[in-house]
C-alpha cells in the first residue's frame, strides 16, 4: 500500500498550487480545479476585450498564470479570431499543466468530466492530514454533535440520533447508501456532460473518455471506435496494475537512481560554489583594472588642475601689479622720484621693458590656462557594449551559422541555422533581429528564445530589410553571435491562390498535383499528334492556366519556382474580361512570325510589346529570363537575357496600374511595366513542351510540442 502522505505532489492543482477542489479532466488528460478553469477562462476572455492588457490578466489572486501562458493568450487574441462567426465556436483553454492551448469544443467547461476518483483520493489525504479533526453533524441543534455517518444519497453527514430521525425504518430513505464521515459526496451514476439525462455506458477508444449511447448514435463520437464500460474498466485496470507492479519490482533501481541524483545534487552545489568563486575573481580583476584606470584618470585631472591654477594665479598677481601703488606700477612710481640721471637711466631701462610687456598684455588679454577639461572626458561607449555582452564563453560551444539556403522570407520569415561542429552543442538559442533604418542611430534588437534550430518570425513590415543573428546557450555558457544575415521582405502583402482546374484547363497537356500548387506540361504523345498533322513548320499553341482567385484592388505579391529543365514558360497577369480571348487566342503559337524574341527578322521585333495581347506576360525558359522588347528596354538583345532566378515573384499594384517581376530570393525587381487593371486581375501562366511551375508555399509556424496519444 502506498502511504497517502507520499502522493501530495499528485494532488496539487497546477493553477492554484493547492489541493484539488472539484477537479475537471481536460482533453489533454491533465486535471484542474473547477474554479481555476473558470477563472483562467475569464482571464482568457478578458484578453480579447482588453487587447491582452496586463490589468486584465490579473483577474483573480487565487490563480497564478505563468508568463508563457499569458504569452499564448496574447498570441491567440492577436490572431483575430471572430467571436460572432456563424460557424460553431470552440473554446481554447491554456492548460497550466502542459502549457498548450486545448480545444474544449462548443460546450466549453460544460463538456468536461469531473474526476471523482481523484476527488476521493484528495479527501482521503485531507482526512489523513487532519486526523483528529472531526466532521460535525449537519442537522444537530447547537452545539452540533460529531457525525458518525454520511449519506451519499442525501449528501449530508449525521450523528446516530439524527440519522435515525431522517432515515426512519421502513421508508425509502432507509435504503440510502451511507459511509463513514466524509465531505466528499459524488453521484452514484456518472452522467454524460453532452446529454445530461443519459448515463455513460461506453468508452471511446479514440478520444479516451466515457460516452453515452447518444454520443455514439449521432454525436461527435459517431464514427469512433467504442467499447463497453466494463471492458474498458477491466482492460485499463489490468494495464495500470501491470505498470504499477513493474515499477514496484524496479524499486531497487529507483533507489539507486535516487542515490545517484542525491550525489549529483551535492556535486552541483559544490560546482556552483566553485563557479561563483571563479566568477567573483574575474570580476575582482575587472574591478582592479577599473580602479587603476580611475585612479590614473583622477591623478591626471588633479595634476592638470594644479598646473592651470598655478598659471592663472601667477597671471592674477601680474595684473594686480598693474594697479596704482601696487607691484610693478608702484615700483615704477618710486623710480620716477629718482633725480640723479645716471642712476635713473640705469634702473629705468629694464623697468621700461617690463612696463611695455604689461601694456601689450593688457591690450590683448588672454587667460594663461583653459578652464574646461574636455580633453579628460572618458569615452566608455565601446566598453559599455563589451560589458553588456559579457557572458560565460566556452571553447566547446560552437558559433551557430544562419543558413541562407534554408532560410526563407515570404509572408513570414523562416530563419534556420546550424552548428558546424557538434550536433547539439547548445540547449537553447537566442534569435535577434531588427529592421534596417539609416535614420536610426541606436539599434534595438528584438529577442526570441528558441528551443530548436529554426524559428518563424511574423509581423514584419513589407518592402523592408531585416538583419538576423543567433547565438547558443548551454546553461550559463553562451557562444559568440553568428554572422548577421540580411533578408528583405516582399514589396507587398503575399497573395495566396492555387491553380484553377476548371477555367480553360487542358488536362491532356497539363497535369496538376492534388493540392493544385504545381502544374507540369509534358512534351508527350499529344504534342507529337499535333505536329504530325502539320506538313510545314511546327505551329503548336501554348497551354494556359490561371489562378483560382482574382484581385480587384490594392497591391499584392506572389512567388513561384520554374523547373530548370523547362523549355518555355510565360508568366504574368490577365484581366477577367480577356480570359476567354486568352484561351482562344491565335497569336499564342510557337512560330517565327509570332515569337517576338525568336531572333528572326520577321518584322515583329519592331512592334515592341503588342498592345493587342490579351494579357501581360514575360517569357522564361532554358534557364533564362527574357526582358520584353519595349522602348525602354536595352537595344542589345543579349542584355535583355538574364539568368533565371531560383524563385520568381510578381507584384501587382492595381491602384497604380503597374506589374513588376522580381527575383524573389533577393526581392530585386527585374522588369516593370504598365498594365490595365480595369477588371479583376488573375495570375496567368503558359507552358509549352517539357516545363513545370511550382507555387511558393506560405511560411507557417511550426511548434515542437509533445502530443499525447488522444
Amino acid at each position: 500500500k502506498v502511504a497517502i502522505k507520499g502522493i501530495e505532489r499528485e494532488l496539487i492543482c497546477p493553477a492554484c498550487k493547492e489541493l484539488f477542489t472539484h477537479p475537471l479532466i481536460l482533453p489533454c488528460q491533465h486535471n484542474v480545479c473547477h474554479k481555476c478553469v473558470k477563472e483562467i477562462l475569464f482571464a482568457f476572455e478578458d484578453s480579447f476585450a482588453d487587447g491582452g492588457s496586463e490589468s486584465s490578466n490579473q483577474s483573480s489572486p487565487r490563480i497564478r498564470i505563468s508568463s508563457s501562458s499569458m504569452d499564448r493568450i496574447d498570441r491567440i487574441s492577436r490572431s483575430g479570431r471572430k467571436r460572432n462567426s456563424l460557424t460553431p465556436r470552440s473554446t481554447l483553454f491554456p492548460c497550466p499543466g502542459c502549457q498548450r492551448d486545448i480545444d474544449l469544443g462548443e460546450r466549453g467547461i460544460n463538456g468536461l468530466f469531473r474526476n471523482f476518483t481523484l476527488e476521493t483520493i484528495v479527501e482521503r489525504y485531507r482526512q489523513a492530514a487532519r486526523a483528529a479533526i472531526a466532521i460535525m453533524c449537519d442537522f444537530c441543534k447547537p452545539p452540533p454533535q460529531e457525525s458518525t455517518k454520511s449519506c451519499m444519497d442525501c449528501s449530508a453527514s449525521y450523528c446516530n440520533e439524527c440519522f435515525k430521525i431522517h432515515h426512519p425504518w421502513g421508508t425509502a430513505k432507509a435504503q440510502h447508501e451511507y459511509v463513514g464521515p466524509t465531505t466528499n459526496f459524488r453521484p452514484k451514476v456518472l452522467m454524460c456532460p453532452e446529454h445530461e439525462m443519459e448515463r455513460v455506458n461506453m468508452y471511446c477508444e479514440i478520444c479516451r473518455r466515457p460516452v453515452c449511447h447518444l454520443c455514439k448514435l449521432g454525436g461527435c463520437h459517431a464514427n469512433h471506435r467504442v467499447t463497453t464500460m466494463s471492458t474498458a474498466y477491466k482492460t485499463l485496470k489490468e494495464k495500470l496494475s501491470k505498470d504499477i507492479e513493474y515499477l514496484i519490482s524496479k524499486e531497487s533501481q529507483v533507489k539507486a537512481h535516487i542515490t545517484q541524483l542525491d550525489l549529483l545534487l551535492k556535486e552541483t552545489e559544490c560546482n556552483s560554489e566553485r563557479a561563483k568563486a571563479e566568477a567573483s575573481q574575474s570580476f575582482e580583476k575587472l574591478y582592479n583594472v577599473l580602479e587603476e584606470k580611475k585612479s590614473a584618470a583622477l591623478r591626471a585631472i588633479e595634476t592638470s588642475k594644479n598646473i592651470r591654477l598655478e598659471k592663472l594665479q601667477t597671471q592674477v598677481e601680474e595684473y594686480q601689479g598693474l594697479l596704482e601703488n601696487n607691484g610693478l606700477v608702484g615700483y615704477a612710481q618710486e623710480v620716477l622720484k629718482e633725480t640723479d640721471p645716471s642712476c635713473f637711466v640705469q634702473t629705468a631701462k629694464q623697468l621700461h621693458v617690463r612696463i611695455q610687456k604689461a601694456t601689450e598684455s593688457l591690450k590683448s588679454f588672454r587667460p594663461a590656462a583653459e578652464t574646461t577639461f574636455e580633453d579628460f572626458v572618458v569615452d566608455i561607449t565601446k566598453q559599455e557594449d563589451i560589458l553588456g555582452d559579457l557572458s560565460f564563453h566556452s571553447n566547446g560551444l560552437e558559433m551557430p551559422e544562419i543558413s541562407e539556403e534554408q532560410s526563407k522570407m515570404y509572408n513570414k520569415a523562416l530563419i534556420s541555422w546550424d552548428c558546424p561542429g557538434k550536433a547539439d552543442s547548445a540547449d537553447i538559442y537566442v534569435l535577434e533581429y531588427h529592421k534596417l533604418n539609416r535614420d536610426e542611430e541606436n539599434v534595438t534588437w528584438q529577442k526570441i528564445d528558441v528551443c530548436g534550430k529554426s524559428r518563424v518570425v511574423s509581423d514584419l513590415d513589407d518592402d523592408s530589410s531585416y538583419a538576423f543573428r543567433v547565438r547558443g546557450y548551454k546553461g550559463s555558457i553562451c557562444s559568440p553571435w553568428s554572422r548577421e544575415v540580411i533578408l528583405r521582405t516582399p514589396p507587398a502583402p503575399v497573395f495566396s491562390f492555387v491553380f484553377d482546374d476548371k477555367c480553360g484547363y487542358n488536362n491532356e497537356h497539363l497535369q496538376l498535383n492534388p493540392r493544385r500548387t504545381s502544374v507540369e506540361s509534358r512534351a508527350g504523345f499529344p504534342l507529337l499528334l499535333g505536329s504530325e498533322r502539320l506538313q510545314v513548320g511546327c505551329y503548336t499553341t501554348l497551354d494556359y492556366i490561371i489562378g483560382d482567385t482574382g484581385i480587384a484592388k490594392g497591391k499584392h505579391f506572389w512567388a513561384f519556382r520554374v523547373e530548370a529543365y523547362s523549355y518555355l514558360v510565360k508568366v504574368g497577369v490577365v484581366p477577367s474580361n480577356k480570359i476567354q480571348k486568352l484561351f482562344h487566342s491565335t497569336h499564342d503559337v510557337t512560330s517565327p512570325r509570332y515569337e517576338q524574341d525568336s531572333g528572326h527578322d520577321s518584322g515583329s521585333e519592331d512592334a515592341f510589346f503588342d498592345s493587342s495581347q490579351p494579357c501581360t506576360l514575360v517569357t522564361l525558359g532554358m534557364k533564362k529570363f527574357f526582358i520584353p522588347t519595349t522602348p525602354a528596354a536595352p537595344k542589345d538583345p543579349a542584355s535583355r537575357i538574364l539568368p533565371l532566378p531560383s524563385c520568381l515573384g510578381i507584384c501587382l499594384d492595381c491602384d497604380r496600374g503597374r506589374v513588376g517581376f522580381y527575383d524573389a530570393g533577393r526581392m530585386k525587381c527585374l522588369y516593370e511595366c504598365e498594365v490595365d487593371c480595369s477588371g479583376i486581375m488573375y495570375p496567368a501562366f503558359a507552358l509549352m513542351g517539357g516545363a513545370a511551375v511550382h507555387l511558393e508555399e506560405a511560411v507557417t509556424a511550426k511548434y515542437r510540442e509533445y502530443h499525447d496519444d488522444i
